[in-house]
């Protein structure tokens, strides 16, 4: 279809008619078979489908997750297994906001009153960038390492040092989508357009860190903002807001104080130091379990629904786009869905990287959920700084995507930069991997030793 003639809105994206399929533009599909937004395409319809074309078909996306599901041995079924599988969602948040309890007491415990001496070779704000990157490219999950450095920040952790860490755990998730492209290098085309869409997420990161990092560092502007609007999220505020939230932090306490006790009273014979190490781990442990679950859970309950919205947000405006990732991000607490649900879509060649781009920058937002409910879990006088912690990731990515997406030529360097970077890498698979090592691990450590070596 040619671009010629079709208007754009204001955010860059064609403003298709009423009528337009934007979902089955190209597709070929049995003629007695009808593609919906619910994706329920017959039998006869995958079979017949060209076996080359099966790692780029969207639809097995949702046939992954339910194939996944955690609590597939148990022997129920339709409502009984809705009913089952909601409760172990509900256990594992509970089990998530023990874990973030735990470090904080944890850290408290091994900490003592000298937690900013304790980090203060992480100063530096390269240091904290660089640990934030690394840490979440190893365990490749933003709101396990988010969740763990807002339940250090509980645990007295400076909010100027956690900052920078927040920062880079939104670099370190990328490579996740990275590593789901290689599983198309064996369609040429494919592979370029698949890996320009997961590399895309990388880049808006790049362009994003660039702009707030250094404006945290002279300004503050982040930290201060969210620090102003923490107290009535806490519910250390005045007005009703604060009281609503107030209500919420008391009846978090209330239901994860008997197990944090319980396992720091386990813990408590071995001392201060170690005993607060034991149960920091625990809870770093726990944290790693329950979010893992919850992904794996949500997405085997909802990604059904996320196809659903990705399909009805196509052919509108980026920030519909956005808003629509970040929905889906939300609905099924990991981004790697939604970036899992996009690479098909670009590797077909039925939508451009720059029309999906959207969704992976609200996939950005919608995963900060986890760290905003990580953050009620703190008591004490560290509440408001966990908050402001949490507010803090969530603001840098909403602030990211506004301008990112609302500026014409930097909307346009991510999935250009993209493209670039996907035709080197289809020449010679070797630069995927220079890239992976250059990016989330050597770069923030050269930069580590070239800040410390000027400081």
């Amino acid at each position: 279809m040619s671009d010629k003639g079709l208007p754009r809105d204001l955010a860059g994206e064609h403003n298709l008619p009423d009528d337009a399929d934007v979902r089955v533009i190209d597709r070929e599909v049995v003629d007695s078979e009808a593609v919906g937004v619910d994706n329920k395409a017959g039998k006869t319809g995958k079979n017949t489908s060209n076996k080359n074309d099966s790692s780029s078909d969207p639809d097995e996306v949702l046939d992954d997750a339910q194939d996944n599901d955690p609590l597939s041995f148990l022997p129920f079924e339709g409502t009984a297994k809705q009913v089952a599988n909601w409760i172990a969602v509900f256990l594992a948040v509970w089990l998530l906001l023990n874990g973030v309890g735990m470090i904080g007491d944890g850290f408290k415990m091994a900490a003592g009153d000298q937690a900013k001496e304790l980090f203060s070779f992480a100063e530096n704000p390269f240091v904290g960038l660089a640990i934030g990157i690394v840490t979440t490219a190893i365990i490749q999950s933003s709101s396990t390492t988010t969740s763990i450095v807002v339940g250090m920040i509980a645990g007295g952790l400076p909010l100027n040092i956690a900052i920078p860490m927040l920062f880079g755990a939104n670099m370190g998730t990328s490579v996740t989508s990275t590593l789901v492209a290689l599983g198309l290098a064996g369609n040429k085309k494919q592979f370029h357009n698949g890996f320009a869409m997961a590399t895309v997420h990388d880049f808006f990161n790049l362009i994003a860190i660039l702009f707030f990092f250094t404006l945290e560092m002279f300004t503050g502007f982040l930290g201060k903002t969210a620090t102003a609007i923490a107290p009535s999220l806490t519910g250390s505020g005045e007005g009703v807001i604060a009281g609503v939230f107030e209500s919420i932090g008391d009846f978090i306490d209330m239901i994860t104080e008997p197990l944090v006790e319980l396992v720091s009273g386990l813990v408590e014979p071995l001392g201060d130091v170690w005993g607060g190490i034991v149960l920091a781990v625990i809870g770093i442990a726990l944290i790693l379990v329950s979010i893992s679950f919850i992904g794996k859970i949500l997405n085997a309950l909802l990604v059904g629904k996320a196809q659903e919205i990705l399909y009805a947000a196509l052919g509108k405006n980026a920030f519909f786009g956005a808003l629509s990732g970040a929905l889906i991000t939300a609905l099924v607490q990991s981004s790697s869905t939604t970036t899992a649900l996009t690479v098909p879509l670009a590797a077909s060649g039925k939508f451009q990287v720059r029309t999906l781009f959207p969704f992976v920058v609200g996939a950005n937002i919608g995963t900060t959920m986890t760290g905003l409910i990580a953050a009620f879990a703190a008591t004490g006088a560290e509440a408001e700084a966990a908050m402001a912690g949490a507010l803090v990731h969530t603001l840098f990515n909403f602030f990211s995507a506004i301008i990112i997406l609302g500026v014409p030529f930097l909307r346009d360097v991510p999935p250009r930069c993209a493209d670039w970077l996907a035709t080197l890498a289809e020449k010679n698979k070797i630069y995927i991997f220079i890239y992976i090592g250059g990016v989330f691990f050597a770069i923030p450590l050269l930069a580590v030793f070239i800040s410390n070596t000027l400081m």
